[in-house]
């Protein structure tokens, strides 16, 4: 993972970032940008960051995260056993994650997973994984890369323990 090759900073979607311009390739997550991420934000449903680009005054990605759960019974054995037999187990949602096209194809999609993993383990509130929902192929390619597993029967649906997001934090 390397860092932007601009001057950057990561923050909360706020008014002074211009969505309008900002095009990843799928029109869907554009348009969640564009219309929902404020109102999901004022609603306490997901909180938006965006990697914003200060030179140009452009956002070149952003995430949302979310409260979740995770049903104790769609959890591997290994897992279960760690855990108290609750039957939802806390996790964090990383809801979207979309890179703007001219910023693609500079590993700016795994420093911003980077920077939502860092802010997950570090939330007051704890949690268990996080989760992803990933969209396609190519989606759930890029989080099995970076160690996340599909839950069982359910290939798009994705977690990565917090064990090991704070294993791989301690290392670096």
């Amino acid at each position: 993972m390397s860092f932007p090759p601009f001057a950057h900073q990561i923050a909360q979607l706020g008014a002074e970032h211009d969505r309008a311009d900002f095009c990843s390739g799928s029109e869907p997550l554009d348009r969640y940008l564009r219309e929902r991420a404020n109102q999901d934000f004022k609603r306490y449903v997901a909180t938006p960051f965006v990697l914003y680009d200060l030179d140009a005054e452009k956002i070149a990605g952003y995430y949302t995260l979310a409260a979740t759960g995770i049903q104790f019974e769609d959890l591997p054995e290994a897992m279960r056993k760690k855990l108290p037999r609750y039957p939802m187990v806390p996790a964090i949602l990383l809801g979207r994650l979309a890179i703007d096209e001219r910023y693609q194809g500079q590993g700016l999609g795994a420093f911003l997973l980077v920077d939502a993993l860092r802010r997950s383990l570090m939330n007051e509130i704890v949690a268990a994984a996080v989760v992803v929902d990933a969209k396609d192929d190519a989606a759930r390619a890029f989080y099995e890369y970076h160690n996340f597993v599909s839950f069982v029967g359910q290939p798009f649906r994705l977690y990565l323990p917090m064990t090991l997001i704070a294993r791989q934090f301690s290392s670096s």
